[in-house]
């Protein structure tokens, strides 16, 4: 095999056109932004195309959409597509930049209704972003049984540290609302050994 490809669901282009599209006007304030991924987000769970995350990357100043993500971990069986990661590789692919704060483009931050884990967390800091955006917390998604892995406890700090800027707690309440919903309704609490009864930890995306 000489190619990995994945692919954003079908509701996708229309969802953009409808709530980011220039009819609906630029999401000029972060929280603007963060209804536009906790739609996103529900979208996914009730299309059954992963589970309850979404991301965007947008300019930060003008707030013009980049990209958008959702979680594809389930329906596209790979485990490194979680919302953030998809988002940033939409966007990437979408200027042909592999650096999102490369010379020449304007400061670009990433929104995600979840708190990064610890593989997106990890990410981060090599995509390019300046600001972080999160909504629900590491406590809501475990609350409802998924694992956020290993990362610093003080996330927020390394990324500051690292000339990101962080902004958290973003509309919890409507992007915690999204995990819960998602729960009652028996969506897949999927973990590394495919077995969502396990009491292993469990993986999110």
């Amino acid at each position: 095999m000489t190619e990995i490809a994945f692919s954003l669901p079908a509701w996708v282009p229309a969802f953009v056109q409808a709530a980011f599209g220039q009819a609906a006007g630029v999401p000029a304030t972060v929280e603007d932004r963060m209804r536009l991924v906790i739609a996103a987000a529900w979208r996914n769970v009730e299309a059954g195309t992963g589970g309850p995350f979404a991301a965007a990357v947008f300019e930060r100043d003008s707030g013009r959409l980049v990209a958008l993500g959702v979680n594809l971990v389930t329906t596209q069986g790979l485990s490194l597509l979680h919302a953030e990661m998809v988002a940033l590789a939409a966007a990437q692919r979408a200027l042909g930049r592999w650096d999102l704060g490369g010379a020449g483009l304007p400061a670009h931050e990433l929104v995600t209704s979840t708190e990064p884990c610890a593989m997106c967390f990890g990410a981060i800091p090599w995509s390019g972003v300046r600001r972080v955006v999160a909504g629900a917390t590491d406590s809501d998604a475990r609350a409802i049984g998924f694992d956020e892995g290993p990362k610093p406890a003080d996330w927020r700090r390394a990324l500051e540290g690292r000339g990101i800027a962080v902004l958290s707690e973003v509309l919890r309440d409507e992007a915690c609302a999204v995990l819960q919903a998602y729960a009652r309704r028996g969506g897949a609490i999927y973990n590394g050994g495919g077995d969502s009864s396990s009491d292993r930890p469990r993986g999110r995306g």
